[in-house]
């Protein structure tokens, strides 16, 4: 079972964590396993409350294939903390790191968006807020995502987009199967019907192609 870490901060946007969360859990072999800085129970932007799984884990298990970075509105307070020593974990072993919303910033104040290309919300806030430890300007896309090797960064208003590159980063589709997926949930049954045939008939059989 390859598990794919979530951290969910206080009032995170619900929005942008489920429709990643959906295709990896329904990928057999796959879970979502989420987690907050002291495993305690965290509310969403939408008024949902999410109990984790556990805390935020100083070392990832050898299972994890990727780390997720939820935005929403606690990314520069003391709790955004706990997420360090896991995302330098990720970086150093070669794990999928995602990222989206505020939570971009954060890796810009680690340092960990300094020589790879990336995007966010605003350049301007990311360096203002990033400060000495974002050194990367001139890396920065202004596009709604980007996915670079093993990170896949993304801006708020890019969830679909952002579920798209993750698949793609985590080898849970290919390039196509992923573009396809998006068309449908994107566009629709009825103006995408080629895909929904596809999507559900690949969910029929296991979530194979």
């Amino acid at each position: 079972m390859k598990t794919v870490l979530f951290i969910l901060l206080d009032r995170y946007a619900d929005w942008e964590a489920a429709p990643l969360a959906s295709v990896i859990n329904r990928q057999p072999g796959w879970q979502v396993q989420t987690v907050s800085p002291a495993g305690s129970p965290v509310r969403s932007l939408g008024g949902f409350t999410t109990v984790p799984e556990g805390a935020v884990p100083a070392q990832l298990p050898p299972d994890c294939a990727g780390v997720v970075l939820i935005g929403g509105l606690s990314w520069r307070t003391e709790a955004a903390g706990a997420a360090e020593a896991p995302v330098r974990d990720a970086a150093a072993r070669g794990i999928v790191i995602g990222a989206i919303c505020d939570a971009t910033v954060f890796l810009g104040r680690i340092g960990l968006l300094n020589d790879t290309p990336h995007t966010g919300n605003l350049l301007p806030d990311l360096q203002d807020y990033a400060g000495n430890g974002y050194s990367g300007s001139l890396f920065y896309r202004n596009e709604n995502v980007v996915r670079s090797g093993r990170l896949v960064t993304a801006n708020g208003t890019a969830a679909m987009e952002f579920a798209r590159e993750m698949a793609v980063a985590l080898e849970l589709m290919s390039a196509e199967d992923a573009a396809r997926w998006h068309r449908l949930f994107t566009l629709g049954f009825h103006a995408a019907p080629e895909d929904a045939f596809w999507w559900f008939g690949r969910m029929n059989s296991g979530g194979e192609s």
